[in-house]
């Protein structure tokens, strides 16, 4: 999901006047911290380099952490950032919203051979979708060929436009209006032809999950996931358009450039995401979570296999599972996990398939920097 109190537009001017806020110190590893980050730690002053306002990554490695930042969680007063920052995870979510499908499955509760016209009649129906044909698995691995309403043009000049997002960033849609929107266009192809990453897919699976259990998919995630595992960081938010504390802001400019306005979207309602990427967590309880669910924690061995058996995606380096991604590094090392953009915040998160060494970063901002880059530099040490 790519789409935030404070919306003042910081003109390019003054961004150029807050350019020494953004020095690229990184903070000190902690004491007893592992060594060997050197390269992780220049990648994250790169994107600074490159125009991040900020930067906080976490590494999980056996039972340690060693965490970093760089640049400034706040462009008015210089604040850094913090490595117990939270944010907005966006389509991180997903990997939550599809472990808790998978648990179901193996409860019995489901199957993934299912339709989404047995739990949800009639919802996915109009200009070439039919929800018979359409089954479970097909949600969560983006073979579905749903329409994506966030490709929606109506839905982007409303939302991911400056002047859209100021006046619409605290609507609150239900997911029935958007999956409206997404029923109003056609299909990208008939199911299970090809591959096209879809929210829509998980705004449904979502819907799934509450039909199944008859409570909201949030309260679910809470209760088989961020509550065993204590992710004390980690929330579904339904209409909180704050951040919890500690934070940073988060900054856009509407556009992949380093020029024009930077646009403070901190606050924005989240339920507009839903299944999709409405999700708040840290980069420790990012680390975490993909450690126990990649180690075999959180699902049995055959729904762990059914989440890391994958399609070819739109990447020829990465193919997609179920709500999990199998990343080829170019060192060769295989890595797993999912991306996140929502503006003013890009995040990634990934383990090595043991769940052993995982690695958390987030952006504070969403024009520039390569979270791939860190990710490369932690795995493959350059």
């Amino acid at each position: 999901m790519r789409t935030r109190t404070k919306a003042a537009a910081l003109t390019a001017t003054t961004t150029v006047a807050l350019a020494a806020l953004v020095t690229p110190a990184v903070a000190a590893a902690p004491a007893g911290a592992h060594d060997g980050h050197d390269a992780t730690r220049r990648a994250v002053r790169a994107a600074v380099a490159d125009g991040v306002p900020g930067v906080t990554v976490t590494v999980r490695r056996g039972h340690g952490t060693w965490a970093a930042t760089a640049g400034v969680g706040d462009l008015e007063t210089g604040k850094p950032r913090s490595a117990r920052d939270h944010y907005r995870i966006a389509s991180i979510t997903k990997t939550f919203v599809a472990t808790v499908m998978l648990q179901l499955e193996a409860e019995g509760e489901l199957s993934l051979d299912d339709t989404v016209e047995e739990w949800l009649p009639g919802v996915v129906r109009g200009n070439g979708h039919d929800g018979r044909r359409i089954t479970l698995r097909r949600l969560l691995n983006h073979t579905s060929g749903i329409f994506d309403y966030l490709r929606d043009s109506g839905f982007q000049q409303k939302y991911m436009t400056a002047d859209g997002f100021m006046k619409h960033r605290f609507d609150r849609a239900d997911p029935g209006d958007l999956l409206a929107i997404a029923m109003r266009n056609e299909p990208y192809f008939k199911p299970g032809e090809s591959f096209t990453y879809s929210n829509t897919n998980y705004v449904l699976a979502a819907l799934v999950i509450e039909k199944a259990t008859g409570n909201d998919y949030g309260d679910e995630i809470d209760r088989r996931i961020i509550a065993p595992l204590h992710l004390t960081s980690t929330s579904v938010p339904t209409t909180r358009v704050t951040l919890p504390r500690p934070s940073s802001r988060a900054y856009s400019k509407f556009a992949r450039t380093g020029t024009g306005p930077t646009y403070d979207v901190t606050e924005m309602n989240p339920r507009l995401a839903y299944g999709s990427g409405q999700m708040v967590s840290s980069s420790a309880d990012l680390t975490r979570f993909y450690s126990a669910l990649l180690g075999g924690r959180l699902l049995p061995r055959e729904q762990l296999k059914k989440m890391r058996t994958t399609v070819e995606s739109s990447r020829e380096t990465s193919r997609y599972g179920l709500g999990l991604v199998d990343r080829k590094l170019s060192c060769g090392v295989h890595v797993w996990g999912h991306d996140g953009g929502i503006s003013g915040s890009n995040s990634d998160v990934v383990t090595t398939e043991n769940g052993r060494h995982s690695l958390a970063v987030n952006f504070n901002g969403d024009w520039s920097g390569s979270t791939d880059a860190v990710i490369e530099a932690e795995f493959c040490r350059k």
